[in-house]
């Protein structure tokens, strides 16, 4: 009896043995987590990361957590699409990057809505001199709220305190939009 329980223990010992090696050989963690955190759209992501001089990564980033590469997502507040944009955001941005007669189905055609929230993302960029985390906490909570918050140095202009940040949706969202990105900087950066 103890031989055969023995001889079960060795088996499955080796078996595990086995798929360590296997796992390891195969970096089937890098495989699973770049299933997860995957580049699609990436023609239309590298296109207007580059022509609107922003890192890529950070918009695969926001494009994970607001809408999980979900062209057809609809948020309850009405924001569409891969980058979650509302109507009237993304109807002042078709203004300014020449698509006219914008309709707001639009929006779930990937292309316009990544060169719009790419855009959206850059006005935010320099409107916080380039600093990402205030920009991340404006694309969710909104220029007023972040203005706010600096003018009340709830949060400072260098973002470093970011985690201050006192809308529980905002804090959130900029917490996981910062780990989308670093995961993306580590599997593809």
């Amino acid at each position: 009896m103890q031989k055969k329980f023995a001889r079960r223990i060795t088996i499955i010992l080796a078996i595990i043995l086995l798929l360590i090696i296997l796992f390891r050989v195969m970096n089937v963690q890098n495989y699973v987590l770049k299933k997860i955190y995957k580049q699609e759209y990436s023609e239309y992501v590298n296109k207007y990361a580059e022509m609107y001089n922003i890192d890529p990564l950070w918009i695969y980033a926001i494009i994970k957590v607001e809408s999980n590469f979900n062209k057809e997502a609809k948020s309850n507040s009405g924001a569409k699409g891969l980058m979650q944009l509302m109507d009237t955001t993304a109807s002042e941005l078709s203004k300014k990057v020449g698509i006219e007669d914008f309709k707001s189905d639009m929006l779930f055609d990937p292309e316009i809505n990544i060169m719009l929230g790419t855009k959206y993302f850059n006005d935010l960029l320099t409107k916080y001199n380039g600093n990402y985390y205030l920009a991340i906490a404006a694309y969710n909570g909104g220029i007023g709220n972040v203005d706010m918050w600096l003018e009340k140095e709830v949060i400072s202009q260098d973002g470093s305190n970011i985690e201050n940040i006192p809308y529980k949706e905002t804090n959130i969202y900029v917490r996981k939009t910062i780990k989308s990105y670093s995961m993306y900087k580590e599997l593809w950066g």
